[in-house]
């Protein structure tokens, strides 16, 4: 049982990194200092945004607009951090003795 919420940690811990370069790489992006045209840059782009897109959609529905100002991926990120920690401090000793 032990190894199913390590792995459940795992997987919350690697999309936490995949949000946070996908944010670093849509800032990369809108101030140009990254070629768009480049196959490979554009082929990365498409990955995260494919990636981190099904969960930032729902949170942008709800969210007022600031301006230009995309916090979704924080909010995401709050989300997680909140569900690794409802997990090993909840969850998780139920099943573990």
């Amino acid at each position: 049982m032990l190894a199913l919420f390590q792995t459940i940690d795992l997987a919350l811990n690697l999309y936490t990194w995949v949000l946070i370069l996908s944010a670093i790489f849509s800032w990369l992006f809108a101030f140009n200092v990254i070629n768009s045209s480049n196959q490979v840059v554009n082929t990365i782009g498409t990955m995260l945004y494919n990636l981190t897109e099904p969960a930032l959609r729902p949170i942008r529905r709800f969210m007022p607009n600031l301006g230009g100002i995309d916090i979704s991926p924080v909010i995401l990120l709050l989300i997680i951090f909140f569900l690794r920690s409802l997990l090993w401090t909840s969850i998780a000793p139920m099943f573990i003795r």
